[in-house]
């Protein structure tokens, strides 16, 4: 599953960006003769409301989509591990103070959070990035101040202390890659919630701006002819649906494989 869950990720990711440059079919092209075709050979995906090709949006949406998703995910996974490492690493004070902003963040729910800040904010690619990233990083921070607590118990680690090796040294050289495997699961959940939290924000109207678009809000073009027309939401939601899977998938199995060293040491 873990194998068939990469490749289906790296082929859809690599499709969003590959095939749009042989399928020449602008997502931004108005036909009247062809409003709200069924999907068939010659539109694979069908049409929209204003006769634009679903299948190039698709792609076009996918873009979009996957890299907030990914670039979200990144610097609220790269923000949750540096805050969780000084938290576990330094504690005392230091990390009595992160807990309770930790905390603090996490007294609202994510999505109201999410909704809160962009409804005051006129939103676009790079203001969903920041927001969602802003909201997303305290779950990294806590597993990786309590791994943090645990490795700095080891008895080498307290030897180097003791030794006044560089504590820079310390957490690049001994905390950094043993933590690695925790930032990995983490990071893989992060995309897929970025993913979705991206959706649904412009499901709502709160994400990207026309003419921009994403699969959220593809999704939520269709909704208003899902019963005639089926296909419009069906196809953004089913890429969601596949790539947040594959990065559950993903997520599984590097913490069984995790988990199996623990238990092996």
């Amino acid at each position: 599953m873990f194998r068939f869950a990469l490749g289906l990720l790296v082929v859809i990711s690599l499709a969003m960006f590959i095939l749009p440059i042989f399928y020449t079919v602008s997502p931004y092209f108005l036909d009247p003769n062809k409003i709200l075709l069924a999907p068939s050979f010659e539109h694979i995906m069908g049409t929209d409301r204003l006769g634009r090709d679903i299948f190039a949006r698709v792609l076009q949406g996918g873009q979009t989509s996957l890299i907030i998703g990914f670039l979200a995910a990144s610097f609220s996974s790269f923000l949750g591990l540096i805050i969780g490492i000084t938290a576990g690493f330094f504690k005392g004070y230091v990390d009595k103070t992160i807990t309770i902003i930790i905390d603090l963040f996490l007294t609202f729910p994510t999505f109201f959070l999410l909704l809160a800040l962009v409804s005051y904010i006129e939103a676009n690619a790079l203001i969903l990035i920041v927001v969602i990233s802003i909201t997303g990083w305290m779950g990294m921070s806590r597993m990786i101040r309590s791994e943090s607590f645990a490795l700095g118990n080891k008895p080498f680690i307290k030897i180097l202390k003791l030794a006044n090796v560089s504590k820079i040294k310390i957490i690049l050289k001994y905390f950094a890659p043993l933590l690695a495997p925790i930032f990995l699961i983490s990071f893989s959940f992060g995309v897929a919630g970025a993913i979705l939290a991206e959706s649904g924000l412009s499901f709502l109207g709160l994400g990207v701006n026309p003419p921009n678009m994403s699969w959220g809000s593809l999704l939520s073009d269709g909704k208003a002819v899902i019963d005639i027309a089926w296909w419009l939401s069906f196809f953004p939601g089913l890429m969601i649906f596949i790539i947040t899977f594959c990065l559950i998938q993903i997520s599984d199995y590097l913490q069984n494989i995790a988990n199996k060293k623990e238990l092996i040491k």
